[in-house]
């Protein structure tokens, strides 16, 4: 594990709550990968074992239908960790594939250490964030126009717009790719009549 990659992994377990006399064992039970576009991670139908906290790079989760088509939950970047909740907590097999987007690198955790007793502040401000998370998410999908929405991710999430192409944006903020080129357009050349 690279200096870098080790340290900003123990400043997140920190910012968690892990105990000092726990970090140790985190990062002897920590697997450093180095990952491809494309590959799998965890399998649609499978029990989830890991949690990935990504230094550089790109994973997403969706589910597959019937027809082979994904349907994205979310997107995960730099500093982020990457699992399941409802599958790590339930124990049921994954409804989501986790996969690789663009080439990353992770810091592979074993699930089951969040289930030791010791780590429970870490679980709870998990827990916490993740509730939170969904919170916002709720409302920025139910409460805001596909506009707003938009304006929203270039104001609070630029990196979201700058790498994802337009089609996986557009599904996230839930219209087509044929609408948000619409939508795109129409804020340019309302920027560009402004400035004139």
């Amino acid at each position: 594990m690279s200096v870098c990659q080790l340290a900003d992994f123990t400043l997140y377990l920190k910012q968690l709550g892990l105990d000092d006399s726990l970090m140790a064992t985190a990062t002897g039970q920590a697997t450093l990968l180095r990952l491809d576009a494309g590959e799998v991670l965890l399998h649609q139908g499978r029990r989830q074992k890991f949690a990935y906290f990504i230094s550089a790079g790109l994973l997403k989760a969706c589910h597959y239908n019937d027809n082979g088509a994904p349907l994205v939950k979310e997107f995960y970047f730099e500093q982020e960790l990457c699992f399941l909740y409802s599958s790590w907590l339930t124990g049921e097999v994954a409804q989501y594939q986790i996969e690789v987007m663009q080439e990353a690198n992770v810091v592979r955790l074993p699930l089951a250490l969040l289930d030791d007793r010791r780590w429970h502040k870490v679980k709870i401000n998990l827990l916490s964030q993740q509730l939170i998370y969904k919170e916002q998410k709720e409302a920025f999908l139910l409460l805001h126009t596909p506009e707003q929405r938009y304006l929203h991710l270039l104001k609070h999430r630029p990196m979201w717009v700058d790498r994802l192409n337009n089609q996986q944006l557009a599904y996230y903020i839930g219209i087509s790719p044929v609408s948000l080129s619409r939508l795109k357009a129409r804020l340019a050349n309302d920027l560009y009549v402004a400035a004139r």
